[in-house]
């Protein structure tokens, strides 16, 4: 009778155990990443901001209820970021919900709400084993802080032909970099100022259409002539100058300079040659002439020398040329166009890591030079080791498509297309500040600043790749990237330039945590469907096998014990 006793005290004391174990389970939140990916491990600005704030900030998920594996693990990787969020935070607090829960009233009102913000669902189709479900799904978190509001879309935009592994994979990837700039934009006192220069015939307002409305969702954004302003200051955070065509008078050069010395930041996209595909068609054959931009002589100073050159390579995209005739209709085919390089990045940068390769169009090469200043220069894009340069002039036709081209003759290789500068520049006008200069600096009662603060520009020897294209027909505007003779999307265009301004713009490093790639592990469907019903009897079946085996040894073993004694 003791015996048995003891027995039954020793199950309860491990029961007890247990449950101990399982309530303090319940109150704490401890992971080890041992993932070769470290996707659970979250970026120290990351940390920074998310211990930032002070009172309640309140995330809610919509994307509660059942799906099928992709979203399951969407699901699941944002439920693990919340929990790590919290667990750093504990004024963060976060709940799951499915919009199409509910009675129909319910779900009307609350789906009239969310389109209020601008929140629509995606009907997601996928099988649960016995028929087509049709669902629709609202992959969104929306946070509230301090009468803030604001909305994460969860779910990267699918374009035609993008694989739908693919896109969650990349959603999954890109979880900590979204909540993370969220962060940052709802914690900021006042939006970010993006200053995009015009009067030098840059490019219009219908070609930049889509990298405006980008920044418009997170920024301020303004054209603005530098003419109509006396300085460009602190207040403005990034100057976007972008494919300008006639001269930048050297006022608008000064002002420039002192704003790069106050530690201001320019993206600089700049075409070396004026060069259009028209022209080569209307002409046969056609020399495009030189762009003078007026400002070589101050990149110079700063840096970087854009070449006056045209990059060829072999890795490149396609254009179409009628070849033939089928009765009326002319016949046409796909050529490789060498002046319309498809590049990647040799570097590790945020900007540039884990993006997609980016169409550029008659790009020059750009070379690194020796500063007085302290600058580090990053080649953020470089053609393909089958790439050379052509000098200008240089004599453009289509001819060169009937000649196969020898790889042996594309030796030069690695030419930098884009190229960033960081650090302390010295001005472009020291030792040479005019009177005229010094009076306007005399009537603003600024000082003339020979050598800056920390300050950051990029230059781009090609300002077309960030253009959209616009259906003349139909008004339809393209989305950045968008090849129109190969009807397909250069994801790497619209990454490049919009990673480009968030770098410039991040005071934290956010864009750190962009630059995480993420293995998404999915489940074979076919198998999962044919082979369901046994791994349901193997998970729940074998832990109860083992437990049952356990008892069973345990109780022989005892008995053993005990009755040899």
């Amino acid at each position: 009778m003791l015996q048995k006793l003891y027995s039954y005290l020793n199950v309860l004391i491990m029961l007890a155990i247990v449950l101990i174990i399982n309530v303090i389970a319940g109150f704490l939140y401890l992971t080890f990443d041992l993932t070769e990916d470290k996707r659970y491990t979250l970026s120290p600005s990351t940390k920074q901001l998310v211990r930032t704030p002070d009172d309640n900030m309140v995330i809610r998920i919509l994307l509660d209820g059942e799906f099928p594996a992709g979203f399951k693990r969407l699901q699941t990787a944002v439920r693990d970021k919340m929990l790590e969020f919290r667990r750093l935070n504990p004024n963060i607090v976060f709940e799951f919900e499915d919009p199409s829960s509910g009675t129909p009233e319910q779900i009307t009102q609350r789906r009239d709400q969310l389109a209020e913000d601008k929140i629509f669902p995606i009907v997601l189709s996928y099988s649960d084993g016995t028929q087509v479900v049709q669902k629709p799904v609202y992959p969104f978190a929306i946070i509230y802080y301090n009468k803030k509001k604001f909305i994460v879309n969860l779910l990267e935009e699918q374009l035609p032909g993008d694989d739908e592994d693919e896109i969650l994979n990349k959603s999954v990837a890109l979880l900590e970099y979204k909540f993370a700039n969220a962060f940052q934009r709802i914690l900021a006192d006042k939006p970010k100022n993006v200053l995009y220069l015009t009067g030098h015939g840059e490019w219009d307002e219908a070609s930049s259409f889509r990298l405006e409305s980008e920044i418009r969702k997170f920024h301020r954004f303004q054209r603005v002539n530098p003419d109509t302003l006396m300085k460009l200051d602190s207040t403005i955070d990034l100057i976007i100058v972008a494919g300008p065509k006639s001269p930048i008078p050297l006022k608008d050069q000064f002002k420039l300079d002192q704003y790069i010395m106050q530690g201001g930041k320019i993206i600089w996209l700049l075409d070396k040659l004026e060069v259009s595909m028209d022209s080569i068609s209307k002409y046969k054959f056609y020399i495009p002439p030189d762009i003078d931009y007026g400002v070589d002589d101050m990149l110079f100073k700063y840096g970087v020398r854009i070449r006056p050159d045209l990059v060829l390579d072999l890795e490149c995209s396609t254009i179409p040329q009628v070849v033939g005739m089928a009765g009326d209709k002319p016949q046409t085919r796909m050529f490789s166009w060498m002046y319309h390089p498809v590049v990647q990045s040799y570097s590790d940068h945020p900007i540039v890591r884990n993006i997609d390769r980016v169409n550029m169009f008659f790009p020059s090469g750009i070379d690194t030079l020796k500063t007085d200043g302290e600058v580090k220069k990053t080649v953020l894009l470089a053609s393909s080791r089958y790439s050379r340069a052509q000098l200008s002039p240089v004599r453009l036709s289509f001819e060169i498509l009937k000649v196969q081209p020898d790889p042996a003759k594309f030796n030069q290789g690695n030419i930098p297309l884009a190229v960033l500068l960081e650090g302390n520049f010295e001005s472009y006008f020291k030792n040479r500040l005019t009177p005229e200069f010094q009076e306007v600096l005399n009537q603003l009662n600024l000082p003339f600043l020979e050598s800056g603060r920390p300050a950051k520009q990029m230059v781009v020897s090609d300002a077309e790749f960030m253009q959209n294209l616009v259906k003349v027909s139909t008004g339809k505007v393209e989305e950045i990237g968008y090849n129109a003779w190969e009807r397909k999307y250069y994801k790497g265009n619209k990454d490049f330039i919009l990673n480009a301004v968030e770098y410039m713009l991040d005071e934290h490093g956010v864009l750190e945590s962009r630059s995480k790639e993420i293995k998404l592990r999915l489940l074979d469907a076919v198998r999962t469907k044919s082979e369901r019903t046994f791994w349901q009897i193997l998970n729940i079946g074998l832990p109860l096998v083992f437990l049952l085996l356990f008892g069973v040894i345990y109780r022989f073993i005892r008995k053993k014990k005990y009755t040899t004694a």
